[in-house]
């Protein structure tokens, strides 16, 4: 991989981001919300909105205002919260972190059962390993996270008083409690991307193992397994990390029923309340940084796909 097509994506990761802030500076412009409204309250004077206006800049052009959004940006600024009066920029990055370890340990999981499936459905394709994957894959496709999530916590939690139902804990706090307050969305969210992902994983292996270049390792005599995982199976993984890349995107903004129900202050969560609120500052921070996250996500795909397959070059 060339230092020019590094340097070309960084420069896009850049150019998308200046092009979602402007969208979202003017989408959060046209909502029917007023910034001194939302701190001074329905009652206040006219005069006083008057002075906070001029005070917060709100008064001056809106490409003027932008601009000096953006220059705050770049210097870690992202405003503050009409809602609770605080810097946004803290709370948000925290609501990521909890976003990204709910998200990475549900794709930790996910890999670990799901390319093991595909890989027995594809080897056994057609038989009765291949069916009963199949038909996980369509019930985990098929099953909305609520009705998932509202299933584990009764049965799980409510019934056998295996886990906690709800509540989030720091693992800094208490390493075991965040633990198993963890499993239950965790597993919630992995059971639809192991059904996604389980299926990609077959559906390519068995295109491969039906190439020449498989073939001809067959007829140099390389054992069954040899040829399976040095060869086959490495090519056969490439797509999956695009489908990997793209549930980060998802797991970001998407399982906010799963945070809602679990109670578990996500990104997509606090972003929902801050629409409800009309919180100007945190709805474009959450937004701007969602956007950040999976551009970076999809930069380190590519490496990924260019590490994993040498003839991939990116000029």
């Amino acid at each position: 991989m060339s230092p020019n097509y590094l340097l070309k994506r960084l420069l896009m990761i850049g150019y998308t981001l200046i092009v979602v802030s402007l969208l979202v500076f003017a989408i959060t412009q046209i909502l029917p919300a007023d910034a001194a409204v939302m701190m001074l309250g329905e009652n206040a004077t006219p005069e006083a909105l008057s002075a906070l206006h001029r005070s917060m800049g709100l008064d001056a052009p809106v490409y003027v205002q932008y601009a000096s959004w953006l220059g705050h940006l770049l210097h870690g600024d992202f405003g503050t919260s009409l809602r609770t009066g605080q810097p946004v920029g803290p709370t948000m990055f925290s609501a990521l972190g909890r976003s990204l370890l709910l998200a990475f340990l549900s794709i930790g999981l996910m890999l670990i059962i799901a390319i093991p499936l595909g890989i027995i459905a594809a080897v056994r394709r057609g038989r009765i390993a291949d069916m009963l994957v199949s038909l996980v894959s369509y019930l985990g496709v098929s099953l909305p996270e609520f009705v998932t999530a509202t299933v584990a916590v009764l049965v799980l939690a409510d019934w056998l008083k295996w886990l906690p139902p709800t509540g989030y804990v720091p693992p800094t706090d208490d390493f075991l409690g965040a633990v198993a307050h963890l499993v239950l969305p965790v597993c919630v969210i992995s059971v639809i991307l192991i059904a996604h992902v389980s299926r990609m994983v077959r559906s390519e292996l068995v295109d491969v193992l039906h190439t020449d270049y498989i073939r001809a390792a067959r007829l140099k005599g390389l054992s069954r397994g040899t040829v399976l995982w040095r060869h086959a199976l490495r090519n056969a993984l490439l797509p999956t990390i695009t489908i990997v890349a793209l549930d980060v995107g998802y797991l970001l903004g998407g399982v906010i029923v799963v945070e809602e129900i679990f109670a578990i202050p996500g990104i997509g969560r606090e972003l929902i309340v801050a629409i409800q609120a009309r919180d100007l500052p945190a709805i474009q921070a959450g937004v701007l940084i969602m956007a950040a996250t999976y551009s970076v996500v999809n930069f380190v795909a590519d490496i990924l796909y260019a590490w994993l397959d040498k003839r991939i070059q990116y000029d």
